[in-house]
């Protein structure tokens, strides 16, 4: 049985699976990027969380992060695209169907970066805190 942390996690890459880039999870970066861009989720940390006691609760602010790259002659207006698709997709089912609390983005920090005979990769980090309880740590 998959535990919470997993379900929201799966939730959220088959929410992100929606967009026209190729969503792929905990995976290293492929030798190619489609043209239409790749997304990495990456689990990232659930951090210490907050306890209540009665009844007891772990409240979690996890911090997942998706990698966005695109390549391209247009990956300026490209990455701008899929970060807006990116942020529109979280905002319409903030919640993961119940299964979280809330789920916000941060804005990213993108970098260009040159590849040796190909045109350069456009990429950031955006990390996505995801807000949830769970009755035990492990779960």
């Amino acid at each position: 049985m998959p535990t919470s942390r997993e379900t929201i996690l799966t939730a959220l890459h088959t929410r992100l699976s929606v967009l026209p880039a190729i969503v792929l999870r905990g995976e290293v970066l492929p030798e190619r990027v489609p043209a239409a861009g790749l997304l990495i989720l990456r689990d990232g940390e659930p951090g210490e969380p907050e306890v209540t006691l009665s009844p007891l609760a772990y409240h979690y602010q996890h911090r997942a992060e998706i990698e966005a790259v695109v390549q391209g002659a247009n990956r300026d207006a490209a990455f701008a695209m899929l970060t807006a698709s990116i942020g529109a997709a979280l905002a319409e089912e903030r919640t993961l169907g119940g299964l979280c609390d809330w789920i916000g983005a941060e804005a990213p920090q993108p970098v260009d970066l040159p590849v040796e005979g190909a045109s350069s990769l456009k990429a950031a980090v955006i990390p996505v805190v995801l807000h949830y309880s769970t009755a035990d740590p492990l779960a």
